[in-house]
Formats: C-alpha cells, sequence, structure tokens
C-alpha cells in the first residue's frame, strides 16, 4: 500500500486550478470564514483511502474494459449520518456480496465490488430551494450540507457538517475492511449472508439454491486439496460523487511514489449529469486527479460530447482511468446509446461502459413518492445490453441504487410492491432505492443476460 502526503500549500495543489471557474450544484455557504476553517481542518486530517488502491482498482476497471470483467456499483442513493451502524453496514455489504456471488458464479466472470459508500452524503438538486405551504428554505443536499427537517436551522448550509462527512466515512470504511478482511466475506459463508433471508422470499431462495451448488464445489477442491487464500477475503472499494469542490479538494492528497495527485475521500469518484460543464470546475478538478474516475451521461449527451470528455479527463487513454456511467431511461438507452459506443470504438479507446439504470426511470407516485419501477430499470439493463451484444462491446457493469433493507421504494419485483405499499417502509431521504429482493432479482437476470453474451 503506497503512502500520500499532505498537500503542501502553493505545490501543485487541484484548487488552484477549479476554484476560478463555475462550479455548479454548490451550496451556498453563509459563512466563507467557516467554510475556510473547515476546509483547513480537513487538509490535516489523514487520507480515506491510499493511492495504491486507487491504483489497483484502475486495473481491475481496466479488466473490464478488456471485457475481462464486470464491474458491480451499489449502495444508498445518499447516505446519512444516522445510517451509520454496524448492522446497516452488513446489511448493504451482505447485498452486494450476495449480487456478486450470483453475477461470478452464473456468468463465470470476475466482478469488481464497488460500493457507493463511505462518502455518498451529498445530492445535486434540480431546484436550490423548497417551497411548503408558502415557506421557501433551501433544498436538502445531503447531510454533508444541511438537515432534511423543513426548518430554517436545519436547512442553513453548514461547514461542520464536511468535518462530520469526514468521521462518518471513516467510521464506514473501518467496518468495511473488518468485514471484507476478517472472515465475513469468507466464500464459505455464502450461506450465512442468507440465513435471515431465504423464508418466504422468492430470491433468497433462489440464492440459496445457488449457495448450495456453490458449496458443493468448494467442498470438491478442499477434498482435492485446494483451498485458495482469495476465497476468504475480497476486495471492495469505496465510491461517491466528487459533488462539493471544497471537501474533496481538501482531501487531495499527492502520492509519495509519484508525485501524482489522489482524490482521498475514495477510491473511485464521479461527476454527476448535472455538473459535467466541459468549461466547468468539476471536470477541471477530475482532469487533475489520478484515481479511477467515471462521468455519468444523460440523452442528451452527443457522441462529439463524448469524445471531448476522452480528451479532457483521459487524454492518455489510460487503461482502466475512464468509465462512462450511461443513464438514458428505459424509453430511450436503444436509441441514444448505439451511437456514443460507435464513436467512442472508433477513436480506438476502450472504456469501461457501465449502466445506471436508476436515475433515468423515476416519476412521482399518486400517493405523492419519489418512485421507479422495478421492470423499467430491468429493461434500460436489457437495452443497454442489446445495444453492446449488437456491437461487439462488452456491457461492462451496472451502478444502483440499493439498501439490504426490506424498504418500499420501488415498485414491481419478484416479491411485488405496489403504488398502495410505498408509505409502509418508504425510507429514503432522497431517490428511491431496490431493496434486498429487487437487487438480488436483478443480479439473477444480469447475470442470464451475461451468461447469453459469452
Amino acid at each position: 500500500m503506497s503512502e500520500v502526503v499532505r498537500n503542501p500549500a502553493g505545490a501543485g495543489s487541484v484548487e488552484d486550478t477549479w476554484s476560478a471557474l463555475p462550479a455548479g450544484q454548490q451550496p451556498e455557504w453563509p459563512d466563507a470564514a467557516e467554510l475556510a476553517a473547515a476546509v483547513s481542518e480537513l487538509r490535516s486530517y489523514p487520507p480515506l483511502v491510499f493511492a495504491g488502491e486507487a491504483d489497483l482498482l484502475k486495473a481491475r476497471i481496466a479488466e473490464v474494459a478488456r471485457g475481462e470483467a464486470f464491474l458491480l456499483t451499489g449502495g444508498d442513493c445518499a447516505e446519512t449520518f444516522a445510517g451509520v451502524t454496524a448492522d446497516a453496514i452488513r446489511a448493504k455489504l451482505k447485498t452486494l456480496l450476495q449480487m456478486a456471488v450470483v453475477l461470478t458464479y452464473a456468468a463465470s466472470l470476475p466482478v469488481v465490488k464497488v460500493g457507493r459508500i463511505a462518502g455518498q452524503y451529498s445530492k445535486p438538486r434540480s431546484k436550490g430551494t423548497e417551497t411548503r405551504d408558502g415557506i421557501t428554505l433551501p433544498a436538502y443536499r445531503g447531510d454533508s450540507i444541511n438537515g432534511f427537517d423543513f426548518t430554517p436551522e436545519a436547512r442553513t448550509p453548514d461547514p461542520k457538517r464536511l468535518l462530520r462527512m469526514y468521521q462518518a466515512s471513516a467510521s464506514t470504511l473501518n467496518l468495511v475492511r473488518a468485514f471484507t478482511t476478517g472472515g465475513y466475506a469468507d466464500m464459505r459463508q455464502v450461506h450465512a449472508w442468507n440465513q435471515d433471508f431465504v423464508a418466504g422470499s422468492p430470491s433468497g431462495e433462489r440464492y440459496e439454491v445457488l449457495a448450495g451448488e456453490i458449496d458443493r464445489a468448494l467442498q470438491f477442491m478442499r477434498a482435492c486439496g485446494t483451498d485458495p487464500e482469495e476465497l476468504r477475503t475480497v476486495e471492495f472499494y469505496a465510491a461517491h460523487e466528487g459533488l462539493v469542490l471544497p471537501y474533496e479538494s481538501a482531501l487531495t492528497r499527492i502520492d509519495s511514489r509519484t508525485g501524482n495527485p489522489y482524490a482521498t475521500s475514495g477510491h473511485y469518484i464521479w461527476i454527476g449529469e448535472r455538473t459535467r460543464d466541459l468549461s466547468g470546475a468539476h471536470v477541471e478538478y477530475f482532469s487533475r486527479i489520478s484515481n479511477p474516475i467515471g462521468i455519468k451521461l444523460g440523452p442528451t449527451t452527443s457522441p462529439d460530447d463524448a469524445l471531448a470528455y476522452l480528451d479532457r479527463l483521459d487524454p492518455d487513454r489510460e487503461p482502466g482511468r475512464l468509465s462512462f456511467i450511461v443513464r438514458m431511461g428505459a424509453g430511450q438507452v436503444r436509441e441514444k446509446l448505439p451511437a456514443l459506443v460507435e464513436k467512442v470504438r472508433g477513436e480506438g479507446h476502450q472504456v469501461a461502459w457501465i449502466c445506471d439504470p436508476m436515475h433515468g426511470n423515476t416519476f412521482e407516485a399518486p400517493s405523492g413518492h419519489k418512485t421507479r419501477r422495478f421492470d423499467d430499470v430491468l429493461d434500460e439493463v436489457k437495452g443497454f445490453f442489446e445495444v453492446h451484444h449488437a456491437l461487439g462491446s462488452h456491457p461492462g457493469g451496472i451502478h444502483v441504487e440499493l439498501t439490504g433493507e426490506d424498504v418500499t421504494e420501488c415498485v414491481g419485483g419478484g416479491e411485488e410492491i405496489h403504488f398502495e405499499a410505498l408509505h409502509q417502509r418508504y425510507e429514503t431521504l432522497c431517490d428511491p432505492r431496490l431493496n434486498r429482493s429487487q437487487s438480488l432479482d436483478l443480479a439473477f437476470l444480469v447475470a442470464e443476460m451475461l451468461r447469453a453474451g459469452h
């Protein structure tokens, strides 16, 4: 694992290049001095991740781009400080591990496991304010910025929350590392991950059948005298949208091996659909860091836009550096995606193509709840696979909002959730997430698509 050192003042600071440019989706901090004090304190903190870990993930994503692996990214739409509990973190990790097992075993393809975790505390919003009963307050932008309660005190952006985000991320990463290296992620635990879930759940029962097959395979390997160390732990990486630039910049460090800057807030960060302005601050900041990065591409993205992002964010065409996370919507993916893939391939560049089937399929239910249809999520993934299979390229991964809890936020799925049931366990503070059963359903369906394409 490589060392990183704190970025010396004025020595190759990334902040110097982005701070003069327009930055979208930034909160209106009421006190510039308080923000400067919080940023200064963050600069003194240890990195949350290390450059060597980010480099290893970059190598794994290069395998995805070459068609040798599949990237699974999942987790909360927006993490909350209240959600930093052992049970909640374990439930998310358990769901992702189960999905990865399904994909790996059923599709015979290595799965790169990345969580929307330990940093996903900030959210872009379509409007900067919210009005209720004639009262207008700043929109809730995630726990890193302000509180969800509709009061002037809660909704006022508070720079001290950036320090809380760091502490919450550090606690989460500490627990994730303990789970993934301390025996919980041992492949021989495939049954244990399901004990509280199999009864009465069609997806849980289907998973248990697969777990039995894996168990028999492991017993056969042990009988042959083979017990690989790789089965006892798992590589797991942390990712989030790099939205709040003062925070990201404050946690940028210079790698002592190479002298290159790395975002140490997470292994992998991405630019959102609302902040991908080529002349804006986010693209400038991301162009300077050495992490593997992603960029969300919606249906308005042109083929020339895709090439411009390649030239700006990955001018050296470094394997594993750049992922295109497409979020077209089920109704547009088959129409819009082919031209992007063809244009990028025509330039001879291998990017990792990732499907975000969530953000283009959100609508308001009759009850007023923000929701998504599971069938729409699945149809966008199907369209994504169809396009890549038709063009002979690799559908590299999925990027989904999910939870390990039995929430009722997206309608449909094997254990069908109806509009009338949305209120029962609607717990998200932002966008609706797949629950554990829906997540496993999706994993089985994606595994079948992967198997069909190989």
